[in-house]
């Protein structure tokens, strides 16, 4: 039985495996075996940093990976609550609706109406240089958008 290695581990969560279509035919196997020959490429690199970060630095490889991982979900929800505060608030003539906005979200309607707050329209602004709709009432505090 193989010895497991944490680096090797790692990588793989990291960078799983491309799914075959259950439809696909034998034309689609080059684009298959290119994707896959990238994942496992991927993989050794990951694993090796991975081995460097603990040799070097003592940094551990699950937890540095789920770090990264948690990093990457925040960015990810700071990008989703932009999206709708531009969305709802920057589209002109109209907004976008909220229940378009919720589908492509994946939220509920009134999960996506207080998703955001005025931080998030002012990053919007400071990105796009654009200007939110006037309707828009200015308040004090709307931190539990960010909460």
């Amino acid at each position: 039985m193989s010895r497991q290695d944490i680096f090797e581990d790692v990588a793989v969560i990291l960078h799983p495996a491309p799914q075959r279509h259950p439809d696909d035919s034998g034309d689609h196997d080059d684009g298959f075996q290119a994707a896959m020959t990238d994942v496992m490429d991927d993989r050794e690199r990951t694993a090796e940093d991975l081995r460097l970060s603990w040799e070097h630095d003592d940094h551990d490889p699950l937890i540095g990976a789920l770090h990264s991982a948690r990093r990457a979900k925040e960015q990810a929800e700071a990008q989703i609550r932009h999206l709708i505060a531009y969305g709802r608030e920057f589209v002109q003539p109209r907004p976008y609706t909220l229940g378009d906005l919720a589908a492509a979200a994946g939220m509920s309607i009134s999960g996506t109406r207080t998703a955001y707050g005025h931080h998030d329209v002012d990053a919007v602004a400071t990105a796009t240089g654009a200007r939110p709709r006037e309707w828009r009432t200015p308040e004090a505090a709307d931190d539990k958008a960010s909460a």
